[in-house]
């Protein structure tokens, strides 16, 4: 892809970005060693405090909480890395930033990663983080009905997915979905007509191995689960109202931009920000860039919105 379809802005932070070696098993396993140092540091704001906890079931959960919360809102938010990388570390700066700026709790799980473990088991995790929320927030004041799902990249996949199995099988739902560039549809990663286009950050070769890695021999096949592939999904009425960022200029834009209108079609409301010129997860790139602070100071504004009616 040509560095000048990239908005001005943002192109040396996205050139100066290496390709992550995720195609190969060993490339994987540095990957998840060297990501959290190609990341830019977090500045925890005052008043948060950053802690883990261990479920029952031996899940980590990386919680985000205000001093002295008044909302009783919380949000759960799944982590990206193409189902292979990744942990909720990599979030702090949006996720403190999100409980500070909006008064909220926040819950990041660390789900098991493919390919060591495919599908179900991630979305099995993000599950179980939900109902340990439902189990054990009411202690620390945390109204069960204003609860979001939220997620970036694989974690916006997981978080769209998660939402459609708790809509089916009943009980306590979120209260909005949130997610940023989320990886939907594992049918763009059989496009090989994507894979000259290059794509900056995630390219169609790394989301092929991504979703072979999740999907492991149901890959190919047209008997995938919408809870893995949420764009698989015939029918969307009743889900929670959505909010779905996502570059123009990224892998993900048409499936994205394909999701919002299936959700608005179904008469769920749903808030599609396209963002000109900006590659995947832009946002976390040049945190420092007005293009991102502009995104996220709408992407927060809407989160408030939805977890206040």
């Amino acid at each position: 892809m040509d560095i000048n379809q990239i908005h001005p802005t943002l192109r040396k932070a996205t050139a100066s970005f290496p390709k992550l070696p995720v195609t190969s098993g060993l490339g994987r396993v540095i990957t998840r060693s060297l990501l959290p140092l190609l990341l830019p540091k977090t500045k925890v704001p005052a008043g948060i405090t950053i802690e883990q906890v261990i479920t029952a079931g031996g899940l980590k959960l990386r919680i985000y909480t205000p001093a002295g919360q008044k909302t009783r809102a919380a949000m759960l938010y799944i982590h990206g890395g193409g189902m292979m990388i990744g942990s909720p570390a990599m979030d702090d700066a949006l996720l403190a930033s999100t409980a500070a700026e909006l008064d909220i709790l926040i819950v990041s799980p660390d789900y098991r990663l493919a390919p060591e473990h495919p599908y179900p088991a991630p979305v099995d995790d993000c599950h179980s983080a939900w109902k340990w929320m439902h189990e054990n927030l009411s202690e620390r004041g945390i109204d069960a009905n204003r609860i979001a799902i939220g997620g970036e990249s694989a974690g916006g996949g997981l978080a769209a997915g998660l939402v459609l199995r708790i809509h089916d099988e009943g009980g306590a739902q979120p209260v909005a979905q949130w997610l940023f560039c989320p990886m939907l549809d594992d049918r763009t990663a059989r496009d090989r007509s994507l894979d000259d286009l290059d794509h900056y950050v995630w390219n169609n070769k790394m989301n092929l191995v991504g979703w072979k890695s999740y999907l492991g021999n149901s890959f190919g096949t047209e008997q995938i689960s919408a809870y893995a592939a949420p764009s698989r999904r015939a029918d969307f009425k009743g889900l929670p109202k959505a909010w779905i960022g996502v570059g123009d200029v990224e892998l993900f834009f048409e499936e994205d931009k394909a999701y919002a209108n299936k959700l608005s079609a179904a008469g769920v409301s749903c808030q599609l920000d396209i963002v000109a010129g900006a590659p995947h997860a832009f946002e976390g790139l040049a945190p420092e860039s007005d293009l991102a602070k502009d995104y996220l100071a709408k992407a927060k504004s809407w989160l408030e919105t939805a977890l206040s009616a």
